[in-house]
């Protein structure tokens, strides 16, 4: 994500639609990544876009400047990402005995060509989805975005020992799970 000028900032902040568009310009890649990395659906990672978007134009005018943009918006998008993943989770447990009984249809194309076009992609996606939300976040801030440790200390609101011991336990994690991959075949 670039650099937002404070002036544009503070229009934004004022209700200025252009402003608020350079804004969505300059982090919205960033915004959707980090969603669809957490989410793992690119129609929910969407969905949370849309969210981080309208929750960033509400409290723009609550920023006060003690951090950059970039930190708040990460701190925005990781939260609100983990949430509906959160939510995501429960709703598919919801429906588990539902779609025991009912026989689904296969994966679409655009998946199977996904998954022909990327299989380490997949299982990289597939191992980072069996870390919890918080292991999962600071890995993809810290391997996948190359942030900081101080970036992503102030984008969870977390102290620095903490992001080190997640990242450590996350790693570790990380590692005996690609172990068991290997040794079972997947």
């Amino acid at each position: 994500m670039e650099d937002i000028p404070r002036d544009i900032i503070e229009k934004a902040a004022k209700g200025e639609m252009e402003a608020f568009e350079a804004i969505y310009k300059a982090a919205s890649g960033f915004v959707y990544r980090t969603a669809l990395r957490i989410v793992n659906n690119s129609s929910d990672a969407q969905e949370v876009t849309q969210d981080i978007f309208m929750k960033i134009y509400d409290n723009l005018k609550y920023f006060e400047f003690r951090s950059n943009l970039k930190t708040w918006v990460y701190r925005i998008t990781v939260n609100t990402a983990i949430n509906a993943y959160r939510r995501n989770l429960r709703e598919k447990n919801r429906r588990q005995d539902f779609d025991s009984v009912i026989e689904t249809e296969g994966h679409s194309p655009e998946l199977i060509q996904a998954a022909e076009r990327s299989d380490a992609e997949k299982q990289i996606t597939s191992l980072l989805n069996m870390l919890t939300p918080e292991h999962k976040a600071v890995i993809i801030l810290r391997e996948i975005e190359g942030l900081s440790y101080e970036d992503i200390a102030q984008s969870l609101k977390i102290n620095i020992n903490t992001v080190r011991s997640r990242l450590k336990r996350a790693r570790e994690a990380l590692l005996e799970l690609s172990k068991k991959a290997v040794k079972n075949g997947l």
